[in-house]
């Protein structure tokens, strides 16, 4: 019984991740008809920063930063969310929801790639071949979507610059020592302090006459900052400390539930282009697991 109620906790969990994380792009789009993206960004992360702040360190009673802490708290919040997030939020307005949950999802092959070069690791076969299987998925959903203006290839380019500050900052973070520091007080300073270095950015661009603070506007950050911020990177915390390699598996139901959400709510087109990329995506990520498994390079 016990075991049971361990592996239902397990499958609850992840599948719950998989859902909330692919409903990002999702929530993102529908933001995106009333606002300005880094908007959208800059509301996204006080709320959440400051939801996870408060419980860390006035409920939980949790040590502050210190020292050297401050800095790598910088640099992975740049990395991590003005640079990374940044960059996905002004992609989004050029792509579709289906396309940007299916990007996303295929960042753990970036990551292996990237961290040849950061971290030394061996270059296997495999990884190559996981970046290039998955490029190719991501270009052949894609494919039908660049003639009708829905997807372009300058937000196909943005986004792809993303998710390389995002492998960055992942490799950053897992190579600095953090001192017993938690995970909800980096995350939620990370937030926050990398919400305040694209504030300047945001008031150059900013234009009040095409924003408009509405139930659709707030639902949109509220979603993003609450159930994808918080929940969904708790639930894959959660589940990366039982079983790293186990937990990597549920990252091959984010694309398929992201075109799922986006046709649902925003009647995003799938095609057999959309089932073969979502297929190569997959594949791509299976073969970045299972030179994790052998040779625990993530």
């Amino acid at each position: 019984m016990l075991h049971l109620n361990k592996s239902l906790k397990w499958f609850i969990a992840g599948t719950l991740f998989a859902i909330l994380w692919a409903s990002a792009s999702t929530a993102t789009k529908i933001g995106l008809t009333v606002a300005q993206p880094l908007i959208i960004a800059e509301v996204r992360f006080a709320l959440a920063s400051i939801v996870m702040l408060f419980i860390a360190h006035f409920i939980l009673k949790q040590r502050l930063p210190a020292g050297k802490e401050w800095k790598q708290l910088m640099i992975y919040g740049l990395l991590n969310i003005s640079i990374y997030l940044g960059m996905y939020v002004v992609a989004m307005q050029n792509i579709t929801a289906g396309i940007g949950a299916l990007a996303i999802a295929s960042n753990p092959v970036f990551i292996s790639f990237i961290s040849v070069f950061f971290l030394k690791k061996k270059l296997h076969y495999s990884i190559v071949l996981s970046l290039i299987i998955c490029t190719i998925g991501v270009v052949c959903a894609s494919w039908p979507l660049l003639g009708d203006a829905t997807v372009s290839v300058q937000g196909l380019i943005i986004l792809f610059l993303s998710m390389l500050s995002y492998s960055i900052g992942a490799i950053y973070f897992s190579s600095k020592q953090w001192n017993g520091l938690s995970l909800l007080t980096i995350n939620g300073w990370q937030t926050l302090l990398g919400g305040l270095f694209l504030l300047p950015l945001t008031a150059v661009f900013y234009k009040g006459s095409i924003n408009h603070f509405n139930s659709k506007f707030w639902l949109s950050v509220a979603w993003l900052a609450i159930p994808v911020s918080i929940f969904a990177v708790q639930l894959w915390l959660w589940l990366l400390q039982l079983n790293a390699v186990r937990a990597g598996l549920w990252l091959f139901l984010c694309p398929l539930f992201g075109f799922i959400i986006a046709a649902w709510i925003l009647k995003d087109p799938i095609s057999i282009y959309t089932i073969v990329g979502v297929l190569l995506v997959i594949t791509g990520l299976l073969l970045s697991r299972v030179n994790a498994k052998r040779n625990k390079a993530v």
